[in-house]
């Protein structure tokens, strides 16, 4: 899509507990990957913001936009735009008013995805300006029921890869209008709801591969979820 700003909304660094990447090589595939920047969102902490915030003004190419992937009562929430890190373990109502009292953006992750996602009765009601409808590690039929609930709600849209692995980057992704320059203005446009999602949905020899590797980083937890 041309004439916009692309970026991709879902990312997690060895910050979190199933992913090795180290944000400095996440920065360097950002070119090869088609993208003008990403969203950290590691799983429960805002531990990486600083180092990202350190990138960010050595690479003024990119936009760099801190988040988090929180662990709700109900499923995992993207929170953007915020400093700390939102209460987990808490009903997502709860944790989406917090979001919103922070100047955060809270938008839905992989809401129909069997593991972690909120499901249909939250996605039709929780008061968020978007909803993730592209996730590169979701199965295609989990996608379009979240588009169509974002669809019928007039809601925002947003694509991330839901990247653990440098490959993966860019698999999903955000377009934001030309005009989005900075984090903030990337902000104003996801809670306007003036983005566009796409990319690739999991394929099951892909949800094969993701599921023997999450089984095994499930493992070495002790079972212990996200």
């Amino acid at each position: 899509m041309t004439g916009t700003v692309r970026l991709d909304l879902h990312v997690h660094s060895a910050h979190s507990p199933d992913s090795s990447l180290r944000l400095e090589e996440i920065v360097g595939f950002l070119p090869r990957a088609g993208l003008r920047g990403f969203a950290l969102t590691d799983h429960n902490t805002v531990a990486g913001h600083r180092e990202l915030a350190l990138l960010a003004a050595r690479h003024p190419e990119f936009l760099l936009l801190p988040g988090v992937e929180v662990s709700t009562l109900e499923g995992h929430l993207l929170v953007y735009g915020v400093g700390e890190l939102p209460p987990i373990h808490r009903p997502v109502t709860e944790t989406i008013a917090w979001a919103r009292e922070h100047g955060g953006t809270p938008v839905l992750a992989h809401p129909f995805r069997l593991s972690h996602g909120v499901g249909r009765a939250v996605a039709t009601q929780a008061p968020v300006p978007a909803v993730e409808v592209v996730n590169g590690h979701t199965s295609a039929r989990a996608n379009a029921s979240a588009r169509r609930v974002a669809a019928d709600r007039k809601l925002g849209v947003t694509g991330g890869s839901d990247v653990h692995v440098a490959r993966d980057l860019g698999r999903a992704y955000t377009d934001f209008p030309a005009s989005a320059s900075t984090p903030r203005e990337l902000l104003d446009a996801l809670a306007s709801g003036l983005t566009s999602a796409g990319g690739r949905s999991l394929t099951w020899s892909g949800r094969l591969r993701v599921g023997a590797r999450t089984f095994g980083l499930l493992a070495r937890r002790g079972f212990r979820p996200i």
